[in-house]
Parts: C-alpha cells; structure tokens; sequence
C-alpha cells in the first residue's frame, strides 16, 4: 500500500475510535506531545498503561476472589485504573471505572464481579485497536512517510 494510502487510513482508523468513544481529547494532547526527538512517545506510554492495567486487572481478580472481600482495596485498583485510562483518553475504560467505584462503595460483590467483566472488556477492546493504530504507524514509517497529525 502506498504511503498516502496508508495516512489517509491512519486518519480514518483514528477518527473512528475518537467517534466511537474509544479515545478522547487526552490521547489527542499525548499525540502531540510526540515529535522527531521523541517518535515513539505515544507508543511508549501506552505500552506502561497496558503493562500497569494487566497488573491491576490481575490484582482486581484476586482482591474479587478473596472469600472476605477488602472493598477498600478493590476500590483504590479502580480508582488508580480509572486515573490511568483518563490520563492516556482511553474514555471507554474510564467511563466503566465509575460504576465499578460505586458498586464498590455499596460492598456489592456480585455487581463488583460484573463490573469487572465490563473493565476487561473494554480494556480489551481499546488494547486491540491501539496497537492495530501503531501497527498503521510502523507500516507508514516504513514506508518512508510521515505520521499525520489528527484535527
């Protein structure tokens, strides 16, 4: 595929996961924060936002699992989930976070739980189309073009 070709993918993949609620303005701002100095920027943060979550989601598990259940504990997880996904505009996992917090608050194990499967899910889905995103851009770079910026 060529270059141009590529880019004009780039830009509608992107605009696509801001329209369906994926993403937010806070990934736009990381977006520009990236340059020539620093290429892989984005790539890089959201890469430790991956890491941290798996980490977190893992620990929510066994928190959840626990047959005395420290709702205090599963409620700092999320709240430290929900920072980390607004602070890369990943807004669908932040917006599930927020009942998660109040199921928490009520000691609703069985709505917890649930809450759960809705993070993951989520987390899931943002984690894929992310990375096919960075895919777009090696394929570009690769090609010798350059990373359009998003209006």
């Amino acid at each position: 595929m060529e270059v141009v070709q590529l880019q004009r993918s780039f830009l509608e993949y992107t605009s696509s996961l801001f329209q369906e609620g994926f993403l937010d303005a806070q990934f736009s701002q990381l977006q520009q924060l990236q340059d020539e100095s620093n290429p892989q920027f984005v790539m890089e943060v959201v890469t430790l936002f991956f890491e941290d979550t798996e980490r977190l989601l893992n620990d929510l598990t066994t928190a959840l699992d626990q047959s005395n259940v420290d709702f205090k504990k599963v409620d700092a997880h999320v709240h430290q989930l929900k920072g980390s996904s607004s602070s890369i505009g990943a807004q669908r996992v932040t917006n599930v976070c927020i009942p998660f917090r109040n199921t928490c608050e009520e000691q609703n194990i069985q709505g917890c739980l649930r809450c759960l499967q809705l993070v993951k899910q989520e987390y899931f889905l943002v984690k894929n189309k992310l990375e096919a995103l960075f895919r777009l851009e090696q394929q570009i770079v690769a090609a010798g073009g350059v990373i359009p910026m998003v209006e």
